[in-house]
């Protein structure tokens, strides 16, 4: 009996081109951990939607992932499939909707992430009426949480169990909090429940804008952690997508060394992008892991990799073939 089909096919059809990256990738992954080291893995576009938690989960559980950043949309979307996903609807003919298709989903509240509709009341309504509670409570007390760690009281708590809809070991953000994870969410302001705080703090709901903690706090916290990790055990790098998920916790090296001067901080142990961000120009996101040593992230001998294609469709794969599935 086949007990690793996932891996045993991979290994076997993926042999050239951005799918022999991929196993490459993959093979340099599981030797960092077999080797004592760690990896922090950052999550752009829309991966919570794509139900990246499917896997990551699992990853996370079985100690293969020691640290996230995410956007707050991933932070969010992961919550609000756990409690609206029977509500979602997909559109898998979402190249040929017209202008009025789109405002008949808007009607409908159904806002769309490609062939995704993320039901609006059952989604980020309820989710609004849960998390209010909390900022309006730690508020109250004159306290301040990071983002993550409204989620987390949250899913501690219970205040959202009953609305689950999917077995909360295919949700990420739960498998995080069992572990407590650590979580750092940059430009948290750019998501949905971001704008939604805003909007509390200007009703006067919430009293206090910095009952939110930071982006500065959390490159701060990032700092500490790192320092502390890196000083036991070597820490990859494994970006998935581009922009601030990945662009904000890479630069936690040259901070420490050039700003801090702090020259005994080790680089980054191993660095990997999927992204479909092709090389370009003035591109960070399509820019060559090469030139990352230009600023003091990673070294000449860090073990790089680069997939550019579809991370929906390799994330999971790579995760398959880490956990030997």
């Amino acid at each position: 009996m086949n007990t690793h089909p996932i891996s045993d096919f991979i290994h076997h059809h993926f042999r050239h081109f951005n799918a022999a990256a991929l196993i490459d990738a993959a093979n340099g992954y599981r030797t960092l951990l077999d080797e004592g080291g760690g990896m922090f893995v950052t999550l752009a576009g829309a991966m919570s939607t794509a139900e990246l938690g499917l896997s990551l989960a699992e990853m996370i559980r079985q100690d293969k992932v020691h640290a996230i950043t995410c956007t707050g949309a991933n932070l969010e979307e992961d919550i609000f499939n756990l409690v609206a996903h029977d509500y979602y609807e997909r559109v898998p003919y979402y190249r040929d909707l017209t202008p009025e298709m789109e405002q008949a989903l808007l009607d409908r509240h159904m806002n769309r992430v490609t062939d995704t509709c993320i039901p609006e009341e059952e989604a980020m309504r309820r989710i609004e009426r849960a998390v209010l509670d909390l900022w309006m409570e730690v508020d109250a007390k004159g306290e301040a949480l990071f983002p993550h760690e409204f989620f987390y009281r949250l899913i501690r708590e219970g205040r959202l169990r009953e609305h689950y809809m999917i077995d909360p070991k295919d949700s990420w953000l739960v498998a995080a909090c069992e572990k407590d994870l650590p979580i750092f969410v940059p430009g948290w302001e750019d998501s949905t429940l971001g704008n939604i705080y805003a909007a509390h703090c200007i009703a006067g709901d919430v009293k206090n804008v910095h009952t939110v903690r930071s982006g500065i706090e959390y490159m701060i916290r990032l700092a500490d952690w790192y320092t502390i990790f890196t000083a036991e055990r070597p820490l990859g790098f494994f970006q998935i997508g581009g922009g601030i998920a990945g662009d904000f916790p890479i630069c936690v090296v040259p901070m420490l060394h050039q700003d801090l001067q702090r020259s005994d901080i080790p680089l980054w142990a191993y660095f990997c992008q999927i992204s479909d961000s092709t090389t370009s120009y003035g591109s960070y996101s399509g820019a060559v892991p090469n030139e990352k040593i230009t600023w003091g992230k990673l070294g000449t001998d860090t073990p790089k990799y680069i997939i550019e294609s579809d991370a929906s469709i390799v994330a999971p794969l790579i995760f398959a073939a880490v956990l030997g599935w």
